[in-house]
Parts: C-alpha cells; structure tokens; sequence
C-alpha cells in the first residue's frame, strides 16, 4: 500500500518530528496551504502521520490515493481513496453535540456562520442538514500559534464568532513522556463567547499498525463488559463482534467490508481504558482518558482500525475546562 497523498503532494507540508529516544513522532503541522490536513471535519492541531516505536509503525497514511472531490472515501481497485474531510491519519479529533451539529449550526440560517472547534468559523452554504463530509467555507481563518520543542508541540487557536455567540480559546499540547514509551495529549478550552458550550468531543485514532491487515490477530480490550449501543444498527456476527471486555474478529476482513461496533459507555472515568493489540504485529497501544466515556465506537477496514472514545463537554461563558488522553505504546509475543 503507497503512501499516496502524504508520500506525494504533502511531502513539503510543514511538519515537527519529537523523539524522546524510544518514541519517533511526526506530526503534521497546521495553518499553510501546504498542510497535511484542512479538511473541515477534524481538529487541525495534533495529526500524526508516523509514530514509531521499537520498530513498529503505528500511525502510516491508510489509504492509497487522495482525491478533494470524493465525500468519506471509496474503495477503488487501486485501493482506497480517501477525502478531503476524512484523509487525516493517527489520533485526530472531532467536535459536535449529541445530535451530531457543530455550535450554532442548527440556528444558522443559510449564508450565516456556525463553529467546529478546532477548524474555527464556517458558513453554511443552505438548509440541508449538516455533514462532516461537506467542504464548508472556512470563514475568516484563525491563525494558530505552534510552539515545538525536542518532545513536544503546543497548538493554540482563538476563534471568535460574533454571529452565532459562540468563541473559544484552545490549546492542545502534544508530548512525549521522558524515558517512557509514551505519549501525552493534553487539552485546555475556554469560553470566551456569550453562549455556553456543550459539545462531545472523540478521538478517532487511525490505528494501521505496520500495515497489518485487520483481522483474528487484531483485538480491542475494554476496561468494562461491553454493552452495545446503537440497538437499531445491524450486527455482523459472521465478522465478529463482542465478547465479555473484548471485541474479536473471526476472520481477516476483505477489500471493501467495513466492521464496525457500537458500544454503551460508562460512570466512571477508570473505565475509559482501552487497550488495541494486533497479536501478529506483536504490538499494541494502551489509550486512556480522564473523563467518563459517553460511548465508544470501532470502526475498520481491511487496512485502518479505529478506536473511538466519545466524551462530553461543557464550559460556561468564561469557564475553562481541561481534559486529556495518556497513550502508551507496547510489544507482545509475536505470533506466526
């Protein structure tokens, strides 16, 4: 599988590259036109298009060919072709409320503005209902400030939208733990707009460990008996599925088959502990949050795995509120 995008037309895109002697990070930075991502879906601060460590790749571009126009991404002969909204690699985030709507989106009128934290101020072009695969205009962009030291990077935004009410003051810091196979990502948010802000916030973590196809080797390993979420939507036993804490796949997945799992979650902020092992590979990441989880979903392909926590949010007119994701990276007996 090629690197495609990132391996072609975004070699040149501003990046910073952390090590801290056993973990080797590249992340993307955000704000050029010749970035990695800006797309209009996920947080621009934070991407990673590598992480190594102790010879494993966890974090690669997933798909084989980049095309602005295609909404998600396809599956094509070649392999798959991703989107502009959704070609983002390693742990990205996206912001919406409960019902899926980014700020103000659901009382803009068509030609007003709304907010996705983490992109800045968007317009509505008319009166369909959102998607976070539509290309919004970007009204107004916010620069961010970026600050990269030897192990880590402080992403900072301020947006403004005097419209819809709402404003925000983010920093996210990215960094490596010293000595530790391991990697930090902390958030701060402040409301600096007239309107509360209560929003739910995932992580998206594009798992493509080495390249290992997903299949009976891969697994995910709650810190709760999984409870599905999500009833209406249909199972896929002959894939696989949950059993106790665990979610296992019964066989490899083919080209074009998507596995996905909904998943109920949880009181208690101890329980946001995910670990995603892939046996074959020999490796696995060990993802844990502060907050309770609201849900969790699993989304895979045949070439990507992601791992998604979903928590809630909520910050008063001048309230700052903090969270963050502890990730650490390990080996396992490798198995043939």
């Amino acid at each position: 599988m090629g690197l495609g995008w990132a391996g072609a037309a975004f070699a040149d895109g501003p990046q910073a590259v952390l090590d801290n002697g056993l973990v080797r990070v590249v992340v993307e930075l955000p704000g050029s036109p010749e970035s990695f991502y800006r797309g209009d879906r996920f947080d621009w601060s934070g991407v990673i298009s590598s992480l190594k460590y102790a010879g494993h790749e966890y974090y690669p571009v997933w798909w084989a060919k980049y095309d602005a126009k295609v909404e998600d991404y396809i599956f094509a002969p070649e392999g798959i072709t991703a989107g502009k909204d959704s070609g983002a690699t390693g742990p990205v985030e996206e912001f919406m409320n409960e019902d899926g709507l980014p700020l103000g989106f659901a009382e803009a009128k068509p030609g007003e503005t709304f907010v996705k934290i983490g992109v800045g101020m968007l317009r509505r072009p008319d009166d369909k209902p959102y998607s976070h695969y539509f290309d919004y205009e970007i009204v107004d962009p916010q620069p961010w400030k970026v600050q990269v030291t030897r192990t880590s990077v402080t992403f900072t935004q301020r947006v403004v939208d005097p419209r819809s009410g709402y404003g925000y003051l983010y920093t996210k810091v990215l960094r490596l733990v010293p000595g530790q196979p391991r990697m930090v990502i902390d958030h701060t948010l402040k409301n600096i707009g007239r309107l509360p802000i209560a929003t739910t916030v995932y992580d998206h973590n594009f798992l493509a460990l080495d390249h290992e196809p997903t299949g009976p080797a891969f697994s995910v390993t709650m810190a709760y008996p999984i409870t599905p979420d999500k009833p209406d939507r249909p199972t896929q036993p002959e894939l696989g599925g949950a059993e106790g804490d665990r979610v296992v796949l019964h066989r490899e997945l083919k080209e074009m088959e998507i596995f996905r799992v909904y998943m109920r979650g949880t009181e208690s902020a101890k329980e946001n502990d995910i670990r995603v092992e892939n046996a074959h590979a020999g490796a696995g990441v060990e993802i844990t949050g502060d907050h309770p989880l609201y849900r969790a979903q699993l989304w895979s392909t045949r070439e990507a795995t992601g791992m998604e926590p979903h928590i809630r949010l909520k910050a008063t007119p001048g309230e700052t509120i903090h969270w963050s994701y502890g990730y650490r990276y390990y080996t396992l007996p490798k198995k043939n």
